[in-house]
């Protein structure tokens, strides 16, 4: 990543209280798979059938975001894909204004929630059945990808992660093995919970269980993990992102104590007929 972009990345986040770019963006980004497209003061992350950007906190509310989203639906005009996807992170107020000024509809939303990270009790963690172990770099990754791949099949950016979008992932500073709990019956891997640390907030990044185990506890388990790991570290604040539909995670979620901070809502922009 070119430093303009780390800073520009930043300094949105530090003005916006959110993100500008998700992570996964960013990864196809690193890999080839998403342009980089740069107009005056925007800039955006785009493939044929998406994009997320973002205008420099200096230079709000002079039409930027109009001209940026302008250009990028008018590289789809009389040519196919004739929709494409945008994410509003944190759908602030200009956002929306400029979505509906679009005509684009919202057709998903994706909660930020956060907690304060609670002590586990080590009774808690205690189980007969189930084990708790660091990812091991060079031995894990497959199993993690076949039960990532089956507990997400139908969410359209995690089912879809491969072994290369793993090992990029691998590769960013925040990544720590320890950190990526991986949750164990015997030798079958049921569950894990992986923590992305990076400041003094620490991520749930993406917790996953066997579609098969559903409804017995161990996400329960998964979080409760987390929680222990992320208090042996120092960190008092925790964070993740739960699709708003997801009743059960939500039901979960909130019973550790996590409440809404902020949402990302998904448009959609069609060709006009």
């Amino acid at each position: 990543m070119d430093a303009g972009l780390s800073d520009l990345i930043e300094r949105a986040r530090a003005f916006d209280g959110t993100p500008p770019f998700s992570d996964g963006a960013l990864v196809e980004l690193e890999r080839g798979e998403r342009q980089l497209v740069r107009l005056e003061d925007a800039t955006a992350l785009a493939t044929d059938t998406s994009a997320e950007f973002v205008v420099d906190p200096d230079a709000r509310r002079r039409g930027q975001g109009t001209r940026m989203l302008e250009l990028l639906t008018s590289r789809s005009r009389g040519e196919e894909p004739r929709e494409k996807l945008f994410w509003a992170h944190g759908n602030h107020p200009a956002a929306r204004a400029l979505a509906r000024s679009h005509g684009l509809e919202p057709v998903r939303e994706l909660l930020q929630l956060r907690a304060p990270v609670q002590e586990i009790s080590e009774s808690a963690l205690a189980s007969a059945s189930t084990t708790v172990s660091a990812f091991r770099v060079g031995t894990d990754e497959d199993a993690w990808l076949e039960l990532n791949a089956r507990a997400f099949a139908q969410h359209p950016e995690q089912g879809a992660v491969t072994r290369e979008d793993l090992e990029t992932l691998m590769a960013e500073p925040w990544f720590h093995a320890d950190d990526f709990l991986m949750l164990w019956e015997g030798n079958d891997l049921v569950g894990y919970s992986w923590l992305k640390i990076d400041g003094a907030t620490g991520e749930f990044y993406v917790v996953g269980v066997h579609p098969d185990r559903q409804g017995a506890g161990l996400g329960r388990r998964l979080v409760e993990a987390g929680l222990a790991r992320l208090a042996e570290e120092g960190i008092r604040e925790s964070l993740l992102y739960v699709e708003a539909e997801n009743a059960p995670a939500l039901r979960l979620y909130r019973s550790f104590g996590f409440r809404e901070h902020s949402i990302d809502v998904q448009y959609r922009w069609r060709l006009p007929q």
